[in-house]
């Protein structure tokens, strides 16, 4: 039961591998993400600064993973193109939209006052 555990992080560290290999923006959401980790640091935010923070990051990344798996699947499925497909994947990525702007903005709201 342990090393199924242990191989379940394992296959979630591969997909996180993957997901930063082969997508743009992830590649920028880690970006995004050490910036706001050494923004945090330097200005040394609260704990519930960081617990804002901490969620933030981690629905952009979760969007953007779960956007990703079903662009894979959707592409594996029907290749071809097809309306409820680009409807399904328009719909992914708007909700990796819907988090980025989120998390933005919680990030202008906690980073502006220690800044200014």
């Amino acid at each position: 039961m342990v090393k199924d555990r242990i191989e379940s992080f394992g296959h979630a560290f591969r997909g996180l591998t993957i997901l930063v290999k082969s997508q743009p923006n992830a590649r920028f959401h880690l970006c995004a993400t050490v910036c706001v980790i050494t923004l945090g640091i330097v200005l040394g935010i609260s704990a519930v600064e960081w617990a804002v923070l901490s969620l933030a990051v981690g629905s952009v990344w979760a969007a953007e993973a779960m956007n990703t798996g079903l662009e894979f699947l959707a592409d594996r499925v029907a290749p071809e193109r097809h309306k409820l497909v680009g409807n399904a994947k328009d719909v992914a990525a708007a909700g990796v939209l819907a988090s980025s702007i989120a998390a933005a903005a919680a990030g202008f709201l906690i980073f502006l006052p220690h800044i200014f």
